[in-house]
């Protein structure tokens, strides 16, 4: 089942709305964005994916933050939370909750009138996910970027999430015709980044280490919910630059994102990672009983 909602973005300076009346549900086969979007044409916009289980979107206001930062990094109207928040709980609430669910925000420039585009959807999908128990064989890949970009050169967007998502799926072509499944970006200088879809996390005995988001990465809403649950648990953790050979070392890694949620890493470049499967179960554990 898919669900799709057109959103009219409320206007702040007019009286509190009534958010269902800036709903419209269209069918997903109709055709409703114009040709002349920006968000088509040059993928200029700014999205959110959001994890559902049991009928529940998963924290998401830690998401509505980060669109609403991504947003601002991109100078488009900043969202208002509560509509979005009204959205998502419509579009959870038409999701089978025996199933798994994901919902996804997006919002462009629209068509030139100073209007945003705005929908939101939401999609059922299996309510297992292989890759959490199997894992995943990822490769290296250069991301051309130097550590600072987001310092030196701002207007590349390094941690805002934009629909400008073409290099990402090209990495993730890449990966798979060298038989791997996914990728993590390095720097220039040899620090690994995040994946094409993903944050990264590395442990090394009782210490989780992720890249920082400082760095360019975009800040992972899983991640942080991860390390909150973590500190609670006996381990330490740091967000901090990460050497590509000490992901290699490490007693294990993972990938974390919304709706996989924490898929271990069990080869780099071919070479066997240790998998800490007892460790992966309570993590995914923990994220399955969040709403």
């Amino acid at each position: 089942m898919s669900v799709v909602f057109v959103i009219t973005p409320h206007d702040r300076s007019a009286p509190a709305p009534d958010f269902d009346a800036l709903l419209t549900r269209v069918d997903p086969n109709d055709a409703v964005l114009s040709v002349f979007d920006a968000g088509v044409a040059r993928g200029d916009g700014v999205f959110e994916t959001i994890g559902v289980n049991a009928g529940s979107a998963r924290k998401p206001r830690s998401h509505l933050d980060r669109l609403a930062a991504s947003a601002r990094i991109m100078d488009l109207p900043e969202p208002d939370a509560e509509q979005w928040m009204h959205a998502i709980e419509r579009v959870a609430g038409l999701l089978d909750p025996a199933r798994g669910g994901v919902i996804r925000l997006v919002m462009t420039r629209g068509t030139g009138d100073g209007r945003p585009t705005c929908w939101i959807t939401g999609e059922e999908t299996p309510p297992e996910v292989r890759e959490r128990e199997h894992g995943v064989r990822v490769v290296l890949l250069d991301r051309g970027w130097p550590i600072d970009i987001a310092e030196r050169a701002p207007w590349m967007l390094a941690g805002a999430k934009t629909l400008s998502y073409a290099p990402n799926m090209a990495a993730l072509r890449e990966a798979r015709r060298r038989g791997a499944d996914d990728v993590v970006f390095t720097s220039l200088e040899g620090y690994a980044l995040e994946g094409p879809t993903s944050s990264l996390i590395v442990r090394t005995g009782t210490m989780l280490v992720t890249p920082t988001s400082g760095d360019g990465n975009l800040p992972g809403t899983t991640q942080r919910e991860l390390f909150g649950w973590a500190e609670q648990n006996g381990f330490s953790t740091q967000s901090r630059r990460v050497r590509a050979d000490e992901v290699r070392q490490a007693d294990a890694a993972w990938l974390a994102s919304s709706v996989r949620l924490v898929v271990p890493i069990i080869a780099i470049d071919d070479r066997t990672m240790q998998v800490d499967e007892g460790l992966t179960r309570r993590m995914n554990e923990h994220l399955l009983a969040l709403g």
